[in-house]
């Protein structure tokens, strides 16, 4: 109101000096006006003396407190979860190996580990007799064709692809006995073990040849792929026929056979070469420490014939009419 006041007088032809005096605008809310101002530069001023450089600068004794005090608190969240643990009573125990070496391994145990029989025969082969065994013959020969036109010779690989189908069958054979056992009130003849068994061992595998083969993009993309269609597969031929299943599933580790061996003769020829074993197979056979992957893959061709001969097995149980639980399974035998 002021500025207008004096504006309007100087387009009249009046006295600046004579406006600005006469202008309404109270002695006292001029001095409140500086009077506000000194105390706003005041408080500035006081706000840029805490915010130098030296109140940023801690003492060390400040620094130290902090660390005690997150310290104490890491201290007081490791008590916390210490307590919970063996309230539950799942607090691992210390596992050492037999040289007294803490053992490495939370996936498997040392009681879970085994030296591999290398005397099984490794020729034995099923003759198709039955349809149902000419079938699924002939099924597993159809599916090695799009197997040697992708992989070739690179066995490295086609091991990697060929335990993550191997694991499967008794996955879904362990669990549909799980059910039925459940469902009909009864024993199962420790078959379910036994292929929960086939089905870790057939993992193990995989954990081993992982270890060795960095698999591709596009190999893990086809890993999903093939897992997803032979599960499901499986599954349900599982339900319709497991004589015909364990039959697909001896033929099948025959085949696994076969390629172990050629991929020994590689590594025999030198076409491969012959790197130290990893530290997980060392451990989980049992192997010398000096062992290489030519014993690697000999214990795990040994397995194979092992799985062979229970599915075979298990099919010749189903083809005579009687039930697996029936027949005493093969627990422990890999």
């Amino acid at each position: 109101m002021m500025i207008r006041a004096v504006a309007r007088s100087l387009i009249r032809g009046g006295s600046f000096h004579r406006h600005t005096s006469m202008a309404v605008f109270p002695a006292r809310s001029v001095d409140g006006f500086f009077r506000s101002r000194r105390t706003m530069m005041m408080m500035m001023m006081m706000m840029s003396t805490d915010s130098s450089p030296s109140s940023y600068s801690s003492s060390p004794e400040k620094t130290t407190s902090l660390k005690e005090k997150e310290d104490e608190k890491k201290e007081t969240k490791a008590q916390s979860n210490a307590m919970v643990s063996s309230y539950w009573g799942v607090t691992k125990k210390k596992i050492t190996r037999e040289d007294g070496t803490e053992w490495p391994w939370n996936c498997f145990m040392p009681w879970e580990t085994y030296a591999a029989d290398l005397s099984i025969d490794l020729s034995k082969h099923h003759l198709p007799k039955t349809f149902s065994d000419k079938f699924a013959y002939r099924t597993v020969k159809i599916l090695r064709i799009p197997t040697d036109l992708f992989f070739k010779r690179r066995y490295g690989c086609r091991a990697m692809m060929l335990e993550t189908v191997a694991a499967v069958p008794g996955m879904v054979g362990g669990v549909l006995l799980h059910l039925r056992s459940l469902r009909k009130f009864e024993q199962s003849g420790g078959w379910i073990k036994a292929l929960l068994e086939e089905a870790e061992n057939e993992r193990m595998h995989l954990m081993t040849m992982v270890e060795l083969v960095q698999p591709k993009w596009y190999e893990r993309l086809l890993v999903l792929a093939v897992q997803g269609v032979f599960f499901n597969a499986y599954f349900v031929l599982y339900l319709l026929s497991p004589k015909l299943a364990h039959r697909i599933v001896g033929y099948l580790e025959e085949e696994a056979i076969h390629s172990y061996t050629e991929y020994l003769k590689d590594l025999n020829d030198g076409k491969i070469e012959n790197v130290p074993a990893p530290a997980i197979a060392i451990d989980y056979w049992r192997l010398p420490k000096d062992a290489t992957l030519k014993d690697v893959v000999t214990v795990i061709r040994a397995d194979e014939a092992h799985h062979r001969d229970v599915n075979h097995f298990a099919s010749d149980i189903h083809f005579q009419g009687k039930e697996l639980r029936e027949s005493p399974a093969p627990v422990g035998y890999h």
